[in-house]
């Protein structure tokens, strides 16, 4: 019971024979009590038995009760109105409190779910959707939905939006202590990204435009590979690089990879055919063939827009009118056929000086053949620069087909001709 208010004491202190001790004890029952009060006035062996002396002592019992009470309710009248105020006073400043903080909480509640948890969701839900877009790209033996590799990108850049914002007072802080957070990029967002860069880097290193192609044919590579380099632009990092010096990295590289490639297969091929000039015909056919293949690139870029970029600025995404500006930034040449055919004279000059500081029947049969020799690769440079018949009539022609050739030629014919004397 609760302390009583000063002045009660004087009333409670008075005699009465009413045992409260019985009636506060805890294993108290009204039944044991009135059961005990029959036993106690009347005879067990009587009958009927007699109700009136316990009902009268119970009713006595309440009306002492009722009595007491009212004393000690009118006698203390006053502290009890005093120490009830106190304690409603006590209350009402134990609730204003309790409001502060629960409104304070709520806030932070507010907060929590605005900056974590609605962001989380929505970063579930992407995770989904990249699942669901991922696979459309096909299984292994199917047919390859190029597209999905772009809806996929743009999916992923969504996603590093909402997550890398990671600084205090950005959308993303805190998400990353959130353990979701973690197993979504771990095991959702990393791996289709790494699958997504890997697929479109292959279509890259894959590319090729045979001279049988029919147009048709030559629209759908045309497709893949622009699905494939869009992919890889958007794909590139983008934390820590100042937006006026970002470049599409993982795309430049990709594209350099395939040239330099070229090249090497090229010089290799045409290498081995100077010292077997019955196979020369064939080699140059496929060095031509390579040739072509870069010159149809150089048209797919020349034609291709740089993909609007969420996490880059407009100035920056329209920096260049074409993807092909970029690549020959990075070659630091005009155009991709010149790039080949002069790299590729690099690397034969030195290749032909060994043949002839060898001496035998190889130099002496190559020297007496170099106009014959020098003709072939002629005709192979200017036949390399032109477009592929699936590719000469397509959109952005460029000016691949319309320049002239004569430096390439030369340097080209010089790189074996010149190195072999008279």
């Amino acid at each position: 019971m609760p302390d009583m208010p000063p002045g009660d004491e004087a009333g409670a202190d008075q005699p009465s024979y009413i045992d409260y001790e019985t009636f506060l004890a805890p294993d108290f029952t009204p039944a044991a009590f009135a059961n005990a009060l029959v036993v106690a006035t009347n005879n067990p062996n009587d009958s009927p038995l007699d109700l009136s002396t316990p009902l009268s002592r119970v009713l006595f019992d309440a009306q002492e009760l009722d009595s007491h009470l009212d004393l000690l309710t009118t006698r203390s009248a006053v502290p009890l109105l005093e120490y009830t105020q106190t304690q409603t006073s006590a209350s009402k400043r134990i609730i204003a409190e309790l409001d502060t903080q629960i409104q304070s909480l709520n806030d932070s509640y507010r907060q929590l779910e605005k900056e974590v948890i609605d962001k989380h969701a929505e970063a579930d839900e992407l995770g989904r959707q990249l699942q669901l877009q991922h696979s459309e790209l096909g299984a292994p033996g199917a047919k390859e939905d190029h597209g999905a590799l772009v809806r996929c990108s743009y999916t992923i850049l969504s996603l590093r939006e909402v997550l890398d914002s990671k600084a205090p007072g950005e959308e993303g802080h805190g998400l990353n202590k959130v353990d979701a957070i973690h197993s979504l990029a771990d095991t959702v967002i990393a791996p289709i990204e790494r699958s997504v860069r890997e697929t479109a880097e292959r279509i890259v290193a894959d590319f090729s435009v045979p001279s049988s192609l029919t147009f048709a044919q030559g629209e759908e590579v045309r497709l893949r590979m622009e699905s494939a380099m869009t992919a890889l632009y958007l794909l590139s990092p983008t934390a820590g690089v100042k937006a006026d010096r970002w470049t599409p990295r993982l795309l430049l590289q990709a594209l350099e990879t395939y040239v330099r490639s070229a090249q090497q297969a090229s010089i290799s091929t045409l290498s081995r055919s100077l010292g077997q000039l019955p196979s020369l015909d064939r080699a140059l056919a496929e060095v031509t063939a390579k040739c072509q293949s870069l010159v149809s690139l150089e048209l797919i870029l020349a034609s291709a827009r740089p993909p609007a970029h969420p996490l880059l600025p407009p100035s920056t995404a329209h920096k260049h009118p074409n993807l092909i500006q970029p690549l020959l930034a990075h070659l630091e040449t005009g155009s991709l056929p010149s790039y080949f055919w002069r790299t590729m004279a690099v690397g034969l000059t030195s290749r032909v000086q060994d043949i002839v500081a060898r001496a035998g029947v190889v130099a002496r049969t190559l020297r007496s053949n170099k106009n014959a020799v020098g003709d072939a690769i002629r005709q192979a440079v200017v036949k390399g620069c032109q477009p592929p018949t699936a590719m000469a009539g397509g959109k952005g022609r460029g000016r691949a087909a319309d320049a002239n050739w004569d430096r390439e030629v030369a340097v080209m014919v010089g790189s074996v001709v010149n190195n072999l004397g008279r």
